[in-house]
């Protein structure tokens, strides 16, 4: 296995990895993101967000993709995981941990505090796989978002 940052030639191919992923969440309806727009977000003038790439035999299998945040109480920058993905055919091979091993060492090497994610309550096979490897589920904390016209309101407001 190989893993390796993406390149703009992968953009067709994290389009898919993100359709996927989308599939299994049963949110498939909710794609909005088309090839232009990673090409721009993820490798034009302004990048938001990386993508690390797992490999078996020169095929992508799997993908994280993320970007630094910040910790205003530990001071400190950190990563946030936005979606981490492997193609179910390929699951149950080290493929995930192996790519977030890569985002720890990354997090490591950027000197960031923290690496952090969010997970679908009701997937009990990726929280059983996080909580193995370290992690805790954050009780307490509910993740909020604006978006579409509501966006636009409360910056017109």
């Amino acid at each position: 296995m190989n893993i390796r940052f993406a390149t703009v030639e992968d953009v067709p191919t994290i389009l898919y990895l993100i359709k996927h992923l989308a599939e299994f969440e049963k949110m498939l309806h909710l794609v909005k993101a088309t090839e232009d727009g990673l090409e721009k977000t993820l490798f034009g003038e302004r990048r938001y967000a990386e993508v690390i790439l797992a490999e078996e035999e020169a095929q992508v299998v799997g993908f994280a993709l993320f970007f630094h945040n910040y910790s205003t109480f530990f001071g400190s920058p950190g990563i946030y995981l936005e979606d981490l993905c492997v193609i179910e055919e390929f699951r149950g091979r080290g493929i995930g941990e192996a790519l977030l091993k890569e985002l720890a060492k990354i997090s490591i090497e950027r000197e960031c505090s923290h690496l952090e994610w969010c997970v679908l309550d009701w997937n009990e096979g990726a929280i059983r796989f996080y909580e193995s490897h370290g992690a805790e589920l954050k009780h307490g904390w509910v993740p909020v978002r604006v978006s579409g016209d509501e966006l636009k309101k409360l910056a017109s407001d």
